[in-house]
């Protein structure tokens, strides 16, 4: 999992990280249900909003820059160190950023993944046309409640699967 610049452009009194990606409490329950690591790349700074920091508590924070995160090192290794084989990508912009990190994972062998309801892009209009090219290239959009239903069933454990229900009502 990969959260790219979530507080792009938000200050102390505009934050509204709820508003911006609702899935994201969602997000943090299935993540701790789950036991997946997640890493935030770019602007994520804290407001004292409560998202950011009940989010923080279970991620690794990456500096650098967002477009070059593939020659980091400490992300290819935690990558390659954990036998990842599927990214998960959300954050701001589509068409930007996500869009880079998307095409450069998968030209690295990742089956790469976007979280359509914590994606934000800079121009609405861009949207379709961004999926659409990224799906040529295998790259699909899904959503936090279809991801952990779907994890929830490959590991076919009943317990889990009702939780996650429980979760998704």
């Amino acid at each position: 999992m990969v959260l790219v610049n979530l507080t792009r452009g938000e200050t102390l009194a505009s934050v509204g990280l709820a508003a911006r990606y609702p899935g994201l409490p969602l997000l943090k329950a299935g993540l701790e249900l789950f036991a997946v690591e997640s890493n935030v790349v770019g602007e994520c700074q804290s407001f004292g909003t409560g998202a950011i920091e009940q989010l923080m508590g279970s991620t690794k924070q990456l500096d650098g820059d967002v477009l070059s995160i593939w020659r980091d090192r400490r992300f290819t290794d935690t990558l390659g160190s954990s036998d990842t084989g599927i990214i998960f990508l959300g954050g701001t912009w589509l068409e930007e950023e996500i869009f880079i990190l998307a095409i450069q994972g998968a030209q690295r062998g990742y089956d790469v993944r976007l979280l359509s309801d914590l994606i934000r892009t800079r121009v609405e209009e861009d949207r379709s046309l961004v999926f659409d090219r990224l799906a040529a290239h295998g790259i699909l959009g899904t959503t936090v409640r279809q991801t952990l239903l779907e994890w929830a069933v490959c590991r076919d454990d009943s317990l889990l699967k009702q939780r996650v229900q429980q979760l998704l009502s």
